[in-house]
């Protein structure tokens, strides 16, 4: 048979939710979301801008990137804000295809919820690292669903936590999550501004479209990850405290699009230029994390394709060593 040809019928690999999980560490993510944003920093990768398609009850994006290690991946993900409770169905779905960059040959469908959530996860563990002080002990943890789990097993990844608070303005979503963490105390509050004022990082993972996080919500020395505003009508940090602190971006110049660097922007409080660095910079030692023990630091993460394409790579990676997912011939 004509080789061209033979090449046309290989299989790719489908890998379900259940098999990411089996397959692929969190650790493996923080791996592969910092690597990706240090190819970045250093012009290496090629990232266009997200595409948005709106819909009646949320909207679908599609995100893409490819890296120099011969991959492109794009993804396609529905966001329906109200499916858990309306349709019983996630939130978040969608899947990834992935390429080799060097053929043109699709080698692997690839949930994304896992994806989504966890790699996620893994930029605000390398945003932590940076960013956080070393001594950090505390946190507060805004929106108890399947993206604040991912979150707190972040933090745990990089700090050694000893004490936790979690919000949320479903008192259940915040039990469950309470009812599965070991190894710390927690306390779920009523109030989080008594919470985020004891807290030496705050995470806020909500779908909140009016800014909830003031100045007089967070003292001095505070981590905070904001991971929310992944579009841009969602917002959860007031102007004026992304305008005091030292804030990092994934990509800067998606978070002037989408994230609360958008709102910042638009309300006169921030330029695109008063961004402090990428997090790809900071990784790659071009330019400093935390200057000090009392500056707030802001990481405003938007979710890239470049960290889809860093984890679908890894995965499709561990799915051949190991022979897991299913092989379908497409030829």
């Amino acid at each position: 048979m004509d080789n061209r040809v033979s090449q046309l019928s290989q299989p790719i690999i489908l890998l379900s939710r259940g098999d990411l999980a089996g397959l692929m560490p969190f650790g493996a993510y923080v791996q592969s979301v910092a690597e990706a944003f240090r190819l970045h920093a250093q012009g290496r990768t090629v990232l266009p801008a997200p595409m948005h398609v709106p819909a009646e009850a949320g909207g679908f994006h599609v995100k893409a990137g490819g890296l120099p290690t011969g991959y492109v991946a794009f993804k396609v993900n529905a966001n329906f804000p109200n499916n858990r409770a309306v349709n019983a169905l996630p939130t978040i779905q969608g899947a990834i295809l992935l390429f080799n960059s060097k053929t043109g040959s699709p080698v692997a469908l690839i949930d994304s919820i896992e994806i989504t959530i966890k790699r996620t996860g893994a930029a605000t563990a390398v945003a932590a690292r940076h960013l956080a002080r070393p001594d950090a002990r505390v946190a507060t943890v805004v929106g108890c669903g399947e993206q604040g789990r991912i979150q707190l097993e972040a933090l745990r990844h990089v700090l050694e936590l000893e004490r936790v608070f979690l919000f949320d303005s479903n008192p259940d979503a915040a039990a469950d999550l309470a009812a599965e963490i070991e190894g710390v105390d927690v306390e779920i509050v009523p109030s989080l501004r008594d919470a985020t004022l004891e807290s030496d990082v705050i995470v806020t993972c909500t779908s909140a479209k009016v800014p909830f996080l003031r100045p007089d919500d967070v003292r001095p020395g505070t981590f905070i990850a904001a991971i929310g505003a992944d579009n841009p009508e969602k917002s959860e940090i007031e102007p004026a405290l992304m305008a005091r602190a030292r804030v990092i971006t994934d990509v800067t110049a998606q978070a002037a699009h989408m994230g609360d660097l958008n709102h910042a922007i638009r309300a006169g409080a921030m330029r695109e230029a008063d961004v402090h660095a990428e997090i790809g910079e900071i990784i790659n030692g071009r330019k400093s994390g935390r200057a000090n023990l009392s500056e707030i630091t802001i990481f405003d993460g938007t979710g890239v394709g470049i960290q889809d394409v860093a984890a679908s790579v890894r995965a499709y990676e561990l799915a051949r060593e190991r022979g897991a997912g299913t092989r379908v011939d497409l030829g």
